[in-house]
Order: structure tokens, then C-alpha cells, then sequence
């Protein structure tokens, strides 16, 4: 690979790093800012909520933004977003404008995201598989390392660190991009003469905001009512106007011509539907684990945050050290054993949890995290590789695009089930629920996968249930 190739990987993955990196950093801070802020547990989960919601957005819009803009228009645009609200974030005067900037922050990183991958495909021919290897290495390895780097930013100057420190990530990014990202093509007529009110229903805005404003209504309505303790008619009725706009946003999906979510997918292939059900209750599941544990850690057992980074870091590194040797055993094997097996630790490390008391050993924390760390390089690697098995390949684009909104989808799920759960103040009993609570999910995705093994087996001992639909 030449230099200068090399040169363009580094400048993406450096770009492409600050998501994850920022979405996780932030699990160490959440007991931080709950103090500086003075607010309830779930107030504060919105830091978690807003950016996931964010994300889910963003990063669709962007990416077919990049055709009619141009993807080196757009990386680097997202580069200057990054940079101006992470400047900005630690002077936020109180809760509402971090969440503003929070959000900022996150359309910036998604835009580089959703541009990052099709730069390195476009512009890299030799050993492209490489170089998309390399900057998947950055993005799960600044998601495994994120609470280490953040508890260890937390304990030596204080919350605005976990901002202030992707200045020098845009920074060198920008400085690489600048000169190695070629200059975009020229638009093609159709996209060159496209007026705004066009480009709005190219990206369909009216499903956009119908999905915004009904997500984040059913949220207000459902978290609020549990952080005051009684359901109020206020609340009773934002949750319903959520519910509402929900269904009209399926009903104007369903007969878009473009939608944002194209659920008419969902309809005509079932299997894809139930693999992106599954990755959904997955990250419900591990996520819910992700931002609970450390509060668990820092608001019941006061420990450190630069302890607790260093304790979830166990979980990091077992996931990153699973993943290869996930993908080999995949290969040979299929995705549904290693998905069974992720199921049966997640379902142990749940259990775990329920038989702690507020002494437990530090070991015992160590042996849940090493037990989701393997789950989650098992199923990072066995749901991609379900999802390429069964859908067809003409629609292979739009599956992956839906399998990452599932994965929003489930990261939001976790913090509103941490936020219900809690009911505004973290303790230990609410943490030995929610350990109930995953429990059962695991056991879902166990019996799920177990019933797909079998009908496996049932079948030649070759095929599989998820052959690709030709």
C-alpha cells in the first residue's frame, strides 16, 4: 500500500474515531455531571439519549447529503462541526446548552461516519479490504477504549476534558484530509439543478421530523413520569402525541418514494426484519450494561472514575481480542453458534449481577465485564454476518443502513429502560432490577438462536437458515 494511501486511512480513521469515542467516554462522566448539574439520574441520561438520536439522524442524511455536496466537502465540514462543539461544550452555562452542544457534536461526528467508509472505498483500489479492516480497528477500538480514556481524563482535570480531547484528533485529521482526501467530482446535472424543496423530499425531511418528534416525545413522556414518581395527565399526553406521530411516520414511510427508514423492507424480507430485532434487544441489552455499570461503580461503591475507566476496560479489551477470533469461527461455522454462545454469556454475566450485594469483590465485576466483553466481539461480528447471509444483494445498502438504526434504536432503548428503572435516583437495588430485567433478554436472545441452530441442523448439513435470497 503506498504511502499516500496510507496517509488517506489515517486522516478517515482519525475523523471517524471521535463517534464512538465520544458516545462511550461519555459512561464515566454521567456520575460527574449528575453532581455539576444537579439533576436526577434521569435527566442526565438525556447526555446519552440526545446523541444516539442524533446519530440515527444524521448519519442517513449525510450520507446521501455526500452525492449531491460532494463526501470531501462533507468530511471536513463534519471535522469544523466536531471542532466548534467540542470547544464549546465546556462552557456551557448550564444543562440545556450541553445537550445542545452534544447534539452538535454528534451530527459532526456523524458526518464523517457516513462519508468515511465510501472515501476509503472510492479512492483506495489496492487492498481494500485492508484498509476498511484498519478503519473498523478504529472504530471499535475507540468505543472498547472510550470509559478507560475518560475515567482516566475525569480523575486528572474534570469533565471537559472528555471534549476538549478530540481537538487534537480534528486537528491532526483535518491537517491529513486537507491534502490527501482528493477533491470531489463535479455533481451530475440532476443533483447540480435540484432546488431546495427537491432536496428536502430527497431526503424526505417530513419522515425525518415525523421520527424526531415522535421518538423524542415518547421518551419526555416516559422518562419524565418515572424521574417524578406519578403519571401526570402533562405526561400521559406528550407520550401519546410520541405514539402518534410514531404511527404517522410508518404510515408516510410505507409510501414514500424515498423514505428515511425503508420499512417496506421489513415487510418483504421477514428473516432481515428478525435479524435487525435481534441487533436491536442486543445493544439494548449490552448497552444497558455499558452506561449502568459505571454508575453502579462511581454512585454505590464510590469508586474513582479513573478506577472505574480502568475496570471497563476489561470489557474493551476482551471485546476487541473476541472479534477476530469470532470472525474465524464464523467462517467456518456460521454466525448462529457464536450468536447462541454470546446469548449464554450475556445470560451469565445478568445473572451475576443479580447475586451481587454492595461488597462484592472487584473480581466479580471483572468476570461480568470479561463475560459481555466476549459477547459483544461475538455479536459485533455474528449480526453483521447474519445480516449479509440473508438479504438480497440489489438491497444490501439499504440493509446496512437499517442495521444501524437498529443499533440506535437499541442504545436508546437501554437508556430509557436505565432511566425507568432507576426512577431518578441511581442505587443498588434499582441496578439488581435492571440485572432482572437483562436477564430476561438474554434468555430472548438464547432461545432465539437456539431455535434457529436447530432448524439448522434440520436442514442439509451444509445449508443454512440464513442463505441469501437470490
Amino acid at each position: 500500500m503506498s504511502v499516500s494511501n496510507k496517509r488517506l486511512i489515517i486522516s478517515v480513521g482519525l475523523g471517524i474515531l471521535l463517534n464512538p469515542l465520544n458516545s462511550s467516554m461519555v459512561s464515566v462522566a454521567i456520575a460527574r455531571l449528575q453532581d455539576v448539574y444537579r439533576l436526577d439520574f434521569t435527566g442526565i441520561s438525556w447526555i446519552i439519549s440526545s446523541f444516539y438520536i442524533a446519530s440515527a439522524i444524521a448519519q442517513p442524511i449525510m450520507g446521501r447529503a455526500s452525492d449531491l455536496f460532494g463526501r470531501r466537502k462533507i468530511f471536513i465540514t463534519g471535522l469544523v462541526v466536531a471542532f466548534i462543539a467540542s470547544l464549546l461544550a465546556p462552557l456551557s452555562p448550564n444543562f440545556g446548552w450541553l445537550i445542545a452542544f452534544r447534539i452538535v457534536q454528534s451530527f459532526g461526528t456523524s458526518m464523517m461516519v457516513a462519508v468515511g467508509m465510501a472515501i476509503v472505498r472510492i479512492y483506495i483500489t489496492e487492498k481494500q479490504a485492508t484498509a476498511l479492516s484498519v478503519l473498523s480497528i478504529f472504530l471499535s477500538g475507540a468505543a472498547a477504549l472510550g470509559p478507560f480514556i475518560g475515567g482516566v481524563l475525569i480523575h486528572w482535570w474534570d469533565w471537559h476534558a472528555i471534549f476538549l480531547i478530540n481537538i487534537p484528533f480534528v486537528l491532526a485529521s483535518f491537517l491529513l484530509a486537507w491534502r490527501t482526501i482528493p477533491k470531489d467530482e463535479s455533481p451530475t446535472s440532476v443533483t447540480r439543478n435540484m432546488s431546495f424543496r427537491k432536496w428536502l423530499d430527497w431526503i424526505d425531511a417530513s419522515g425525518i421530523l415525523l421520527f424526531t418528534v415522535g421518538l423524542v416525545s415518547l421518551l419526555v413522556g416516559l422518562m419524565s413520569a418515572e424521574s417524578t414518581g406519578h403519571v401526570s395527565l402533562r405526561y400521559v399526553i406528550v407520550g401519546l402525541v410520541g405514539l402518534v406521530t410514531l404511527g404517522a411516520f410508518v404510515r408516510h414511510e410505507l409510501k414514500a418514494g424515498a423514505p428515511f427508514l425503508p420499512l417496506r423492507s421489513f415487510a418483504k424480507y421477514p428473516a432481515m426484519t428478525w435479524v435487525n430485532v435481534q441487533f436491536m434487544l442486543v445493544n439494548a441489552l449490552f448497552y444497558s450494561l455499558f452506561f449502568g455499570l459505571p454508575s453502579y461503580l462511581q454512585m454505590v461503591r464510590q469508586v474513582s472514575e479513573f478506577h472505574t475507566g480502568l475496570l471497563m476496560l476489561s470489557l474493551g479489551l476482551c471485546s476487541l481480542a473476541a472479534s477476530p477470533l469470532a470472525g474465524r469461527w464464523i467462517d467456518h461455522s456460521g454466525p448462529r453458534p457464536a450468536l447462541l454462545l454470546s446469548g449464554m454469556l450475556m445470560t451469565l454475566g445478568s445473572i451475576w449481577i443479580v447475586t451481587w450485594n454492595q461488597t462484592s469483590p472487584v473480581i466479580s465485576v471483572c468476570v461480568t465485564l470479561a463475560l459481555f466483553g466476549i459477547s459483544n466481539g461475538l455479536n459485533s461480528v455474528g449480526m453483521q454476518a447474519a445480516l449479509f447471509q440473508i438479504s438480497p444483494k440489489e438491497i444490501i445498502g439499504v440493509a446496512s443502513g437499517l442495521f444501524n438504526t437498529s443499533r440506535y434504536l437499541g442504545t436508546i432503548l437501554s437508556s430509557l429502560l436505565i432511566g425507568i428503572v432507576m426512577r431518578g435516583t441511581f442505587s443498588f437495588e434499582g441496578f439488581r432490577y435492571l440485572g432482572i430485567i437483562l436477564t430476561v433478554f438474554a434468555l430472548s436472545l438464547v432461545f432465539m438462536n437456539r431455535r434457529s441452530v436447530r432448524q439448522d441442523h434440520g436442514r442439509s448439513g451444509r445449508s443454512s437458515i440464513l442463505k441469501r435470497p437470490e
